[in-house]
């Protein structure tokens, strides 16, 4: 769509520009390296449709937006490093790229460039503070007290990744100036979208190929790493269906605001449904 496509290229614009503007250059060229290899940028994109959704400019959450992204790939490079995963989008991770030492200063480093950002509106730090430490004790959990039944399994994924994508919707919400009520709504709907998308990806693990993936496929179970594959007994289509019913919550999440209808809108509900069905 390429209504969508230009707010992508917007954001991808926006954060090559904010990266390659750190110094010293080589903390710039790590964070590049982490930051520019790709992916479906979907929760920055998300930040942009629900401030356009929500009465806002795109312009108004791009920033919001690279900020997000930046976030989501410090996750990522830490992962890495836990996972022992050399492959992040098709090329080298950061740890095997650099080392675990510059990984772990690329990380920091694009959670300082994040907070940046966000420091410029107390609404959007409260928001991203939140979500981080909703996502560290996800992390946390997943090493240390690993979940071993389906509600455990959804409360960690709430938190691992359902809380970055709440973020994602709170701070478009946030950029559009919308009220409390309609911040709340969004930000459930993402969450359960985030839900949805963890779902799908832990089956995707288990039944993908590693070159559709562009990671390593069949980690979970190389690395003893709950995923709601082996908590549970269901088969992988049983599965896809509880993906499902995560979106379909989101949509009424969604559907309870009085949003305008246009191309903003009808994203958030194709994303609803990508979720649950995307292969990569």
């Amino acid at each position: 769509m390429e209504y969508v496509e230009s707010r992508r290229a917007a954001i991808e614009e926006r954060l090559g520009e904010t990266v390659a503007s750190v110094e010293p250059a080589e903390l710039a060229a790590q964070l590049e390296h982490v930051s520019l290899a790709g992916g479906k940028r979907v929760r920055p994109t998300l930040t942009v449709l629900v401030c356009e959704a929500a009465g806002g400019e795109a312009e108004d959450a791009l920033d919001f937006a690279v900020g997000v992204e930046l976030v989501h790939n410090a996750s990522l490079v830490v992962d890495d490093i836990i996972d022992k995963s050399a492959v992040r989008r098709g090329t080298s991770s950061a740890w095997a790229e650099y080392g675990h030492g510059p990984a772990i200063v690329a990380s920091d480093g694009l959670l300082g460039e994040a907070f940046d950002i966000f420091s410029r509106n107390p609404r959007a730090v409260e928001c991203v503070t939140d979500a981080l430490v909703e996502l560290g004790e996800g992390e946390a959990t997943e090493l240390v007290d690993q979940p071993e039944t389906e509600a455990e399994y959804m409360a960690l994924a709430r938190r691992k990744t359902g809380a970055l994508f709440r973020a994602a919707a709170e701070l478009g919400a946030i950029a559009a100036d919308a009220d409390g009520r309609t911040v709340e709504a969004l930000g459930e709907y993402a969450e359960r979208v985030g839900v949805a998308f963890q779902i799908r990806d832990d089956v995707l693990d288990a039944t993908a190929e590693s070159s559709d993936l562009g990671k390593p496929a069949g980690r979970d179970e190389e690395m003893d790493r709950p995923s709601i594959v082996r908590v549970t007994d269901r088969s992988p289509a049983e599965l896809d269906d509880l993906a499902e019913a995560e979106a379909d919550a989101a949509m009424r999440a969604l559907d309870s605001l009085d949003l305008p209808a246009g191309e903003a809108r009808a994203y958030l509900e194709d994303l609803a449904e990508f979720v649950v069905s995307r292969e990569t």
